[in-house]
């Protein structure tokens, strides 16, 4: 990927997406799912309907794939077994959502799709026409997607709009806080395999802008300006963690 950045062929996070290509696999249904790829509220969706007969009203989750707001699909073969392993193993209407990704979009669209995505599926007349329990309906999220999925569970309880309430929030290796890049755990996997700090800081500041120099400020882990200063003590983690 740096390679091919630094020889203008393509973008850094364009070379990353060519293994979100090739684990790509097509929306297959079975004996036990209906799987198909959809648009809800006009963001593209990919849908997982339990085939056997509910016995009640269903539980249902929207999920929202991981890859630092910029790589992953809701089509890649990861996501696709686990979305169709909770519909199939709890009965449950799984709505996985392929949001919009950095650096062709930037914050806050990511978040707008997914809230958009969220918001239209807890209406009433929609719960009902997927058998939905609007009791029993959660979002869930890995890394970026639990980002992702924090802020939907969040800016829901403020939006008055919305009548149902979610039964939970599922956040898996979530992203939460951008605040301090130097805190242990981006010490301790600053050069391991996968996601080391680099491409982390890499991901968040496409996330934001594909300003380079938001890229080296945070890098160097001096993004946050002086009036950001007071938010520090809510990730201090010696507050918080004994230190061993």
């Amino acid at each position: 990927s740096e390679a091919a950045e630094l020889l203008g062929l393509m973008h850094y996070m364009e070379a990353l997406r060519l293994i979100t290509v090739v684990e790509l696999v097509a929306p297959t249904s079975d004996e036990n799912i209906t799987v198909t790829d959809t648009e809800l509220n006009k963001v593209p969706v990919r849908l997982y309907l339990p085939r056997r007969a509910p016995g009640g009203l269903r539980r249902a989750m929207v999920y929202f794939h991981g890859g630092g707001w910029c790589l992953g699909d809701a089509g890649m073969q990861g996501y696709d077994h686990m979305s169709r392993r909770i519909s199939n193993e709890l009965n449950a209407v799984v709505v996985s959502v392929n949001y919009r990704l950095a650096p062709q979009h930037h914050f806050p669209v990511q978040f707008e799709d997914v809230y958009s995505v969220t918001k239209f599926f807890l209406q009433s007349k929609v719960l009902s026409q997927y058998g939905v329990d609007p009791a029993r309906v959660c979002v869930a999220g890995d890394s970026a997607g639990g980002n992702l999925a924090a802020a939907v569970a969040q800016q829901l309880l403020e939006d008055p709009e919305v009548k149902t309430k979610l039964k939970a929030q599922i956040l898996i290796y979530p992203a939460l806080q951008a605040l301090d890049l130097d805190l242990p755990s981006y010490r301790d996997n600053a050069h391991k395999p996968i996601l080391p700090r680099s491409l982390m800081v890499r991901l968040w500041s496409e996330y934001f802008s594909s300003e380079r120099g938001l890229w080296e400020a945070m890098a160097a882990n001096r993004h946050i300006p002086a009036e950001a200063g007071p938010l520090l003590q809510f990730v201090d983690w010696s507050r918080w963690l004994p230190t061993d």
